[in-house]
């Protein structure tokens, strides 16, 4: 049964690794010229479609790393050190940075209407990160109504997601590049110490410590 210390472990993980205000100035620019109606439509469906592929991986992760013959305890530590490197890249503001790059690539391949879907959803919203987290987590919570809490929480953070899509103007202008650099480093510094734990109960569960 899942305690109280690992949901709110999970609730962080997850908060953290979406990263919903860094997701703000990236979601203007995807819905440049679009009416308020228009990107509230956008953000429902990409908060939606996202959260339907965390939910997939939240029940089924473990069971398809269990037939590609992977530990949870090999994959703790691969799903950590990719958190920790993009705790790495917070820190140092090269995500930003990048998913800026996916969602002007994007804009020029794909046509407006399908951009709640990509890149929005997959894989700004629900990308490596965010479903590596999701199978970790879900292996610390093995049990059905562990699953459940877990894909709750997803919910939970997606409403938080799609909240801040919906008032991503407002708070872009409240932050300012100040405020956003200040808070993705300490996201990062948050994100890079869930991380290494994540790696220490791997090495811990793959060799029997």
């Amino acid at each position: 049964m899942a305690t109280p210390d690992m949901l709110v472990n999970a609730l962080t993980t997850m908060l953290v690794t979406l990263d919903p205000p860094g997701l703000a100035p990236v979601f203007l620019g995807l819905t440049v010229g679009m009416t308020a109606v228009q990107r509230r439509q956008v953000a429902f469906r990409g908060s939606l479609i996202a959260f339907g592929i965390l939910a997939v991986f939240a029940l089924f992760g473990s069971s398809v790393l269990g037939l590609l013959g992977i530990s949870i305890g090999a994959f703790r530590i691969a799903g950590g050190l990719l958190l920790f490197w993009i705790s790495f890249e917070m820190v140092f503001e090269k995500r930003q940075e990048r998913k800026e790059k996916t969602s002007q690539a994007a804009i020029t391949i794909d046509h407006i209407h399908n951009i709640a879907v990509f890149p929005l959803a997959l894989p700004l919203i629900a990308g490596p990160g965010a479903i590596s987290a999701t199978v970790l987590l879900s292996g610390t919570l093995p049990g059905a109504l562990d699953r459940a809490l877990l894909i709750g929480v997803i919910a939970l953070i997606m409403l938080v997601v799609y909240a801040t899509l919906l008032v991503a103007e407002r708070l872009d202008r409240f932050l300012g590049v100040t405020g956003r650099a200040i808070l993705t480093r300490l996201l990062g510094v948050i994100l890079a110490a869930l991380s290494v734990q994540f790696v220490v109960d791997g090495v811990r569960s793959a060799f029997n410590l």
